[in-house]
């Protein structure tokens, strides 16, 4: 988000800005695909491409190309080798990744203006890059990042642009505020829902992208399913509390986290296994949510979800 918002903001006072993305790595390599980092002709910057010395040779490279009249889209491979002459990297990690280079100009506006607001209320999009230059396709939906290099002249880039992931979270008492505010410097889209009308902690939460006043007993049709769907309880009480978790451990979500101490998250777990619901399913549960790192704060107990769910996210 604060690369195109950056970009943004150089174009609106007419500079130009040389965007670099992280289009294909192998081995071991600092940069991930889809890592970016903008460089404006005035020399200031945002984001990162992996850091290093191949970060400062990437930065200085596009600088000199900021000189240029006439400016086009390229690909710069690096090889983490001494061996790897001009592609040599100045790292000695043994892998390689590979930069497209996409010089924006005030024409590109309109698109970088598309994606920073389509980021902004939470909706996607697919970003395309090619050598004819950049693209952006609003409520595009692609499964798949995809590079293709046949030359120099013929080659290909296509990412999903947005939140990808959606933190769902029940109750918008004194604990969503923190959670709400570090799902969102995460890049996660956060859905705030409650019962309760004129909750001054809900009113007040500018960090969700949505927020909702739901009956509990008819949640379900407010969350999505899939790798991309994660969902904590933390409603007023344990009675609403299982009345949401017993509709939403039926569901394919990524993580399911409900707060409370040992004894409530017992009571729980008998009341709905008596309806039904058996151990198995419920073993699925992060509950009480969150690491065990003693928190005591409302910010550390936001910390400890954070953690776990990242945790989960990354599949460790």
């Amino acid at each position: 988000m604060e690369v195109w918002s950056f970009i943004r903001e150089e174009l609106s006072d007419n500079r130009k800005v040389m965007l670099m993305v992280v289009v294909d790595r192998n081995g071991s390599s600092p940069g991930v695909i889809g890592f970016k980092m903008a460089v404006s002709e005035t020399g200031s910057m945002k984001g990162s491409i992996g850091g290093g010395v191949m970060e400062y040779n990437m930065v200085e490279l596009a600088k000199r190309e900021l000189k240029k009249n006439d400016l086009k889209p390229f690909i710069k491979k690096q090889i983490h080798s001494p061996d790897a002459g001009n592609e040599k990297s100045g790292l000695i990690c043994s892998g390689e990744q590979t930069h497209a280079f996409i010089p924006i100009d005030k024409s590109n506006y309109k698109s970088i203006n598309d994606i920073v607001i389509k980021l902004d209320i939470g909706d996607n999009g697919a970003l395309q890059i090619n050598p004819s230059g950049l693209t952006f396709k609003e409520n595009q939906t692609i499964h798949e990042t995809v590079f293709d290099y046949s030359s120099e002249k013929e080659w290909f880039y296509q990412e999903q642009v947005g939140l990808k992931n959606t933190l769902y979270i029940f109750g918008a008492g004194h604990v969503s505020l923190p959670v709400s505010q570090i799902f969102r410097v995460l890049d996660f889209k956060v859905v705030l829902l409650d019962d309760r009308k004129d909750l001054s902690t809900f009113e007040n939460n500018m960090f969700a992208h949505q927020k909702k006043i739901v009956d509990y007993k008819s949640i379900g049709k407010f969350v999505e399913e899939g790798k991309n769907s994660y969902a904590i309880i933390m409603t007023v009480g344990h009675k609403s509390d299982e009345i949401v978790l017993k509709q939403l451990v039926k569901k394919n979500l990524k993580y399911l986290g409900m707060i409370g101490s040992k004894n409530k998250v017992k009571n729980i777990y008998e009341s709905l296994r008596n309806q039904g619901i058996s151990g198995e399913v419920l073993s699925k549960v992060d509950a009480p949510i969150g690491l065990s790192i003693n928190s005591k704060t409302t910010a550390e107990i936001a910390i400890s979800i954070a953690a776990k769910v990242i945790q989960t996210k990354n599949g460790k």
